[in-house]
């Protein structure tokens, strides 16, 4: 099996975006096909395209009225975004630890991280599966906090024969180059509540007047009324380019075959380690379907400072691509440790065994890359995965 990551579709796409020239009467068209289609996949009233997969969760806690001083409570085992998103509002993000064997944000954990002043909590469906999305609302409702999920890595995932994405007040989804379907760069936020899309909308696109969740664009009319009053809220410039856009629609109309080559390549990495007690995959319950942005398990050693290193190594030596290595836990990055600690409102202490869990699987934690176009590479891959398997010594 072997597809195209850009395919003639999106190339015509593009064309016809530049046959338009940007000109004011053609300009957004793109953008509004392709945030219907994005509704219409992933079941939301409201899609409101973005920059990037930050800026979207930035508009959402700013849409959901998080303010100042107000407490997000985020996963440190991701990427930071998750995180600066809510220093970018004025907020202070509040670490909760993670599920040892699916790696996803503990709900146990989330319990005893909430004070009087959090607001909101940001899940991350990590490497493409669901967290408990049952526990983690009944949470939310019996505290009265937002729910925002950060799917980045999370394309036609589900829980429960849900889509990934239909849980919270807001979905955030990013296309950036490494993503299930990308156009560079950009991000996807959702809502089905109108007032919220509203807001979101205007947060994007300068505080605009004129614009709203089903509408991203000024009418001429409008704008050139020497009376029109633009800007009646604070907003950035968070919008997707039109090209950008027409290489999503693209993306978007080929989504059910990008993601499904990367859920074969995890089975084969699936079968590749099968009986290996070195090491252990991401846990996906029975009732999730992971849509393997990243193949991630962990390497089952004591020494995970020399081993990980060393199983690196050997994989290479034997032919393989190499690895990913989990991000450093958001709280102990230098600007987490050296400035953010320092900050006002901040009471967690960023030291070790603030998140055990996520401390113990960062330095184990091994992703194989799920983007092979040519699934005969995955094959000759997870082949040599097993064999690096076989001949690796723990220290």
């Amino acid at each position: 099996m072997k597809i195209d990551r850009i395919s003639d579709l999106e190339r015509k796409y593009v064309l016809e975006a530049l046959d338009n020239e940007f000109s004011t009467s053609k300009n957004g068209l793109f953008t509004n096909r392709m945030e219907s289609k994005f509704s219409q996949i992933f079941e939301y009233e409201y899609s409101i395209s973005h920059v990037n997969g930050t800026a979207t969760m930035h508009t959402a806690l700013h849409a959901l009225g998080v303010g100042k001083g107000d407490e997000v409570i985020v996963p440190p085992l991701t990427m930071a975004s998750t995180s600066l998103c809510v220093l970018q509002n004025g907020s202070i993000p509040v670490f909760a630890d993670v599920d040892l064997k699916t790696f996803n944000i503990d709900p146990k954990s989330i319990i005893k991280k909430i004070t009087p002043k959090t607001k909101a909590i940001i899940t991350v469906a990590l490497f493409g599966l669901s967290p408990e999305y049952d526990e983690i609302l009944k949470i939310c409702k019996e505290n009265n906090l937002f729910l925002i999920e950060d799917n980045a890595e999370c394309f036609l995932g589900y829980y429960k024969g849900k889509l990934v994405g239909t849980f919270g007040d807001f979905s955030s989804y990013s296309f950036q180059a490494s993503k299930h379907i990308s156009c560079g760069e950009g991000g996807m936020l959702t809502t089905n509540n109108p007032k919220y899309a509203d807001i979101a909308r205007r947060f994007t696109s300068l505080g605009y007047a004129g614009v709203s969740g089903k509408q991203a664009k000024i009418t001429r009319n409008d704008i050139q009324d020497p009376k029109y009053n633009r800007h009646i809220s604070l907003g950035f410039n968070y919008r997707m380019s039109e090209v950008q856009s027409a290489v999503m629609l693209g993306q978007l109309e080929r989504i059910n075959e990008l993601v499904d080559i990367r859920i074969k390549v995890g089975e084969l990495f699936d079968e590749a380690i099968e009986g290996s007690s070195l090491v252990t995959k991401q846990h996906t319950p029975e009732y999730c379907v992971n849509s393997y942005w990243g193949y991630s398990m962990i390497l089952n050693t004591d020494n995970p400072d020399a081993d990980w290193y060393k199983f690196r190594d050997l994989f290479q030596k034997n032919g393989g691509d190499g690895y990913y290595a989990a991000w450093k836990l958001t709280y102990q990055e230098d600007l987490f440790t050296q400035k953010i600690q320092h900050l006002d409102g901040i009471y967690q202490k960023y030291e070790e065994g603030l998140c055990p869990n996520a401390e113990f699987l960062q330095k184990r934690m091994i992703c194989m890359k799920t983007n092979y176009w040519d699934l005969s590479e995955a094959i000759e891959q997870a082949r040599i995965l097993r064999k690096t398997i076989k001949e690796f010594k723990i220290s």
